[in-house]
C-alpha cells in the first residue's frame, strides 16, 4: 500500500521560506515521478512543481524561480524548497504519486 507522508509545513512571514519533505512508502521510488500540489481556501488544487526518475523537474509559472524540488531516492523523500515566501503561496501542498495523495500541510505565509 502507498503512503506519502508531508511534513515542514507551518507559519511563516514573507520573504521567509520553509522546506517540505514527504516521505513514500509502498512505491519503487527511484522509478516515480513525484509532484506537489497545493490548495488555497475557496480555490482549486494546482500543480506546484514536479520530478521526474531523471530529475527532470517543471513548475508553475507562480513560483519559478522561487521554489526549487528535489528528490533523495536512498530516503524514498521529495523534497519542496520554498523562499521568498508570498501571502499568495498560503495554501495546503500535497505531496503526490500518480493517482496518490499524502495528507497535506498547512503553511501559511503572513504579510
Amino acid at each position: 500500500q502507498v503512503h506519502l507522508v508531508e511534513s515542514g509545513g507551518g507559519l511563516v512571514q514573507a520573504g521567509g521560506s520553509l522546506r517540505l519533505s514527504c516521505a513514500a512508502s509502498g512505491i519503487i521510488f527511484r522509478f516515480n515521478v513525484m509532484g506537489w500540489y497545493r490548495q488555497a481556501p475557496g480555490k482549486q488544487r494546482e500543480l506546484v512543481a514536479t520530478i521526474t526518475s531523471d530529475r527532470f523537474t517543471n513548475y508553475a509559472d507562480s513560483v519559478k524561480g522561487r521554489f526549487t524540488i528535489s528528490r533523495e531516492n536512498a530516503k524514498n523523500t521529495v523534497y519542496l524548497q520554498m523562499n521568498n515566501l508570498k501571502p499568495d503561496d498560503t495554501a495546503v501542498y500535497y505531496c503526490t504519486q500518480g493517482a496518490y495523495w499524502g495528507q497535506g500541510t498547512q503553511v501559511t505565509v503572513s504579510s
